[in-house]
């Protein structure tokens, strides 16, 4: 949808700039509606990812002159990526900006992928002039409506408060919202302001009482119950009562890879689905109550409906509407906090022994250690490296403090399982919502900018390595100190897998091998092509040397090894 709100909020065009004897000289970025808008920007957010165009040229020059946190792309995919995952990396926030046309049509697989992720970000963008579309113009409105994202207009008697409604409403909407800028009223002069309806405020969705004594008395009464948290835990500020719950229940925990580490509790049993480790699954499997806050229960969320037995009570408790997605358990629709404070007044301390006092006896092993691995050994059955032993020697080797940020592609199964975060906004994956690859390089950059305090590791294939290969150099440019590591397996893996392990013929899944390292050092970056885990040592002694810089490790991985989430997934579908 398209709407074009008019405020009565003044616009703040900026001070004039010293001219000579006296007189104040513009700027030409500086009294117009590109530098209104800019100048809210600099006020609601953090930074400014983009690629400069013909659309946006005087909204960059006014940010970048007073010296605003700008980080250029080298490709408009880029762009929105960067944006997202610096909102998954800060909860902040984000803003990108690219021109009209060609520059909006490269951003727009990144925008939709930020639209099914639900990240709050404004996308300000050049547009066709209001007077009419030019023969290059096309109706970008609809084109983002197709994707689901509302677009504001930007015009003379609106362009402040325009931008202060842009970002109220991707904030409220936990959503993107595309703010445009008429070709012809960039550079347009402001005019008085017309006022503009307040946003209607978001729904409340309280908890009823009835409800929260039904819920307190199942969780009091499980044996086994275990809690499994999800982004909207996060959003909704409500970790800590959610584990205090748990804690006096004796329960066990689990989280969505995009809540990863939010309990920072020894009795986590890590990333629900695809993700979870074997000696955990085992002991998940033994759940008499599920307890699913702010997550959705999607068939990868669910392990294919192999997570938990089958007869374990499951109740979901969100704000959001229930999506169908509940694997036949229950759906309890309330805000989240207040839910959770409620729980909290309703449910007494178990008695002993727990869950917990039980639980290493009957899973006969320590869920809490990274032992075992699944696969240790070196090799796969083609004598290429083993993706699974890789990792999990990654672990013990990359900083404790850092991000973990990854592509899409097969080889995604492997980080998420064996690379422990600090907290959840270091486990950053753009790309799966829309299932789209190519996109590591542009989010670990969006990454580095939100969080240079700690090493970026960026985990790609080599497919959407090559593919998003234009902001190698972007990451480079933005990274204080980062480690790249492709797991290379020459190939789309996850068609080899699911299509040539069919009879399709292969040739279109399979790369030609390409170092990235020597990219990487041709790029000014270090960096080895790894092939057996001793190479991993250079890249220990490298992290013992340098306090700056980027490590590029080329991984030459097996081809013959499949990932559980991908094994899970051909199984269920027979």
């Amino acid at each position: 949808m398209t709407t074009t709100p008019t405020t009565s909020r003044p616009a703040s065009p900026g001070p004039a700039s010293p001219g000579t004897a006296g007189q104040a000289v513009s700027l030409p970025d500086e009294g117009h509606v590109s530098a209104a808008v800019a100048d809210v920007l600099a006020e609601r957010a953090g930074h400014l990812f983009g690629l400069m165009g013909n659309g946006n040229a005087h909204l960059i020059s006014r940010l970048t002159r007073r010296g605003f946190p700008f980080t250029s792309a080298r490709h408009e995919a880029a762009t929105v990526a960067m944006a997202d995952a610096y909102h998954r990396a800060t909860g902040g926030v984000a803003a990108a900006t690219t021109t009209y046309g060609a520059g909006f049509t490269n951003a727009y697989t990144t925008l939709a992928e930020a639209r099914l992720a639900r990240i709050p970000l404004v996308f300000v963008v050049g547009d066709a002039p209001a007077g009419g579309r030019r023969p290059f113009d096309i109706d970008q409105a609809k084109a983002a409506e197709a994707a689901g994202v509302t677009t504001l207009v930007a015009g003379p008697d609106n362009a402040a408060a325009v931008t202060h409604r842009a970002f109220d409403l991707a904030l409220q909407t936990v959503q993107p919202v595309v703010l445009a800028i008429p070709y012809d009223l960039a550079t347009a002069p402001l005019s008085a302001q017309v006022p503009l309806e307040p946003l209607p405020a978001k729904p409340a969705w309280p908890a009823a009482p009835d409800e929260l004594d039904r819920v307190a008395t199942l969780l009091d009464s499980a044996q086994r119950p275990l809690i499994l948290a999800g982004r909207g835990v996060l959003l909704a500020g409500a970790a800590a009562p959610l584990r205090e719950v748990g804690d006096r229940l004796g329960a066990l925990f689990m989280t969505s890879v995009m809540a990863a580490n939010a309990f920072s509790s020894e009795w986590d049993l890590g990333i629900a689905g695809g993700f979870t480790r074997s000696h955990r699954l085992t002991v998940a499997r033994q759940a008499d109550l599920v307890l699913v806050v702010g997550a959705s229960l999607n068939t990868f969320q669910t392990r294919y409906g192999t997570l938990f037995p089958a007869d374990a009570r499951i109740i979901r408790v969100d704000n959001e509407p229930d999506a169908g997605q509940n694997a036949g358990g229950e759906y309890v629709r309330a805000d989240i906090l207040p839910f959770i404070e409620g729980l909290l007044e309703r449910v007494p301390a178990a008695a002993s022994p727990t869950w917990r006092d039980l639980v290493p006896e009957v899973s006969g092993t320590d869920f809490r250690s990274s032992n075992p691995v699944e696969d240790p050994v070196e090799f796969g059955p083609d004598g290429r490296l083993n993706p699974r032993a890789v990792v999990a020697a990654l672990d013990r080797i990359l900083p404790a403090e850092r991000s973990v940020v990854m592509d899409g592609g097969h080889f995604i199964g492997w980080a998420p399982m064996y690379l422990s975060v600090p907290d959840p906004h270091a486990m950053v994956l753009v790309g799966t919502a829309f299932q789209s690859i190519g996109l590591g390089f542009g989010s670990a950059a969006g990454v580095s900018a939100a969080r240079p305090e700690r090493t970026t590791v960026l985990v790609s294939g080599d497919g959407g390595g090559l593919m998003g290969l234009s902001d190698f150099e972007t990451f480079l440019r933005a990274t204080r100190r980062g480690v790249v590591v492709v797991l290379n397996d020459s190939a789309y893996g996850a068609e080899l897998h699911q299509y040539a392990a069919k009879g399709l013929h292969d040739r279109a899944m399979l790369i030609d091998e390409v170092d990235f390292a020597a990219v990487g050092r041709g790029l000014g970056a270090d960096g080895i092509k790894a092939r057996t885990l001793s190479d991993l040592g250079l890249l220990e002694d490298w992290l013992a040397t340098h306090d700056d810089g980027v490590f590029v490790l080329d991984v030459a991985i097996s081809q013959k090894v499949i990932t559980e989430f991908m094994a899970e997934s051909l199984a269920a579908k027979g």
